[in-house]
């Protein structure tokens, strides 16, 4: 999601490139329907590297257009992911090598949860929100009346289960981050946003990393566990210009930072301290996000976007990869959304 903008906050203006690429992976009109698990004949997989290795192992390629929000089900031992606009939900068991195509809306599907229960909580266009269990979906939100012409983004729940939830901008309004309460309660916590994406916690729980990607920024909040407000914003890391943008983000055990590069073409590990610690190169220029799942959390799970242009975002574009660095990462938290 390259912009032209400047990189202060207080100037988060799209250009006409950014609207069109908005409008593309925009909103999907109608209504939702699940659908049986399809299994889809997988690709030539890439040979599985050195443990260790930076060199990633390509597990599937679904051509995602934009390929996103992995998360981790520690219930099913199963990674979840998504197509955005193409309303694509998949997963994969790393026990058997075999992964799926599992739902299709015919709307957009933003980031998800997983609820206390296992059922994943999906955010979508609209601002609408459903649970999605056994292959039927369940209504928690039909609509949000400011956010009918645009859909969510990433998202993320806390320790309490509440779930930060950010939302695309449009081309006559910027985006929003909101935080949904367990009790179904919506707050508006920030606006004027030029694309609202990757968050996570600092190892303490009292801080929250958070992306504005057009701004280039990966902003930290003070983080109140008791009441979920945040405060005090300041930038943890600002990109560099003309090297893609942040997007998806994810915080190790150790307490760094991984940042999905959007047009860079790059992972990027940060120390707490926002000092670039390790850069991991991908086949693909749109690294859209990443996570870590496995039995003990040293599986690095990658996703990529521009799978309908291979041609001109790489041979990996629209994949999902995994790393095995031998870094461990943690369990994100449950929603516990009523």
């Amino acid at each position: 999601m390259r912009t032209d903008e400047s990189p202060t906050p207080g100037s988060r203006r799209l250009s006409r490139r950014d609207v069109l690429k908005l409008a593309a992976v925009g909103v999907l009109a109608g209504c939702t329907r699940p659908l049986a698990p399809t299994a889809i004949p997988a690709s030539t997989p890439t040979p599985a590297p050195t443990p260790g290795s930076t060199e990633p192992e390509r597990i599937a390629d679904y051509a995602c257009v934009t390929g996103e929000g992995p998360l981790w089900h520690p219930d099913e031992q199963r990674l979840y992911w998504v197509d955005i606009p193409t309303g694509r939900l998949f997963r994969y068991t790393p026990a058997s090598g075999g992964h799926e195509q599992c739902f299709e809306s015919s709307e957009a599907l933003g980031g998800f949860t997983i609820q206390e229960d296992g059922a994943l909580l999906l955010f979508m266009a609209r601002g609408a929100v459903k649970l999605w269990r056994d292959g039927k979906l369940t209504t928690v939100i039909e609509e949000i009346p400011d956010e009918v012409t645009t859909r969510f983004n990433d998202v993320i729940a806390d320790p309490e289960g509440r779930v930060f939830c950010g939302t695309m901008p449009t081309s006559s309004r910027p985006g929003r981050l909101y935080r949904l309460d367990p009790d179904r309660t919506l707050t508006k916590l920030l606006d004027g946003i030029g694309v609202s994406n990757g968050m996570g916690f600092t190892p303490d729980l009292k801080g929250l990393y958070y992306t504005d990607s057009p701004a280039r920024n990966i902003y930290m909040f003070d983080y109140d566990r008791a009441t979920g407000d945040i405060s005090n914003q300041r930038v943890f890391v600002q990109t560099p210009d003309g090297e893609g943008v942040p997007d998806g983000l994810t915080v190790d055990a150790e307490g760094y930072v991984w940042s999905a590069r959007w047009d860079g073409g790059v992972l990027v590990r940060y120390t707490p301290d926002g000092e670039e610690a390790l850069r991991i190169a991908f086949p693909a220029r749109k690294v859209s996000s990443v996570t870590f799942g496995g039995t003990d959390y040293t599986d690095i799970y990658v996703t990529t976007a521009g799978g309908d242009q291979k041609a001109r975002e790489g041979d990996g574009a629209g994949a999902l990869f995994r790393l095995r660095l031998g870094i461990q990462g943690k369990p994100e938290f449950r929603s516990k959304i009523k």
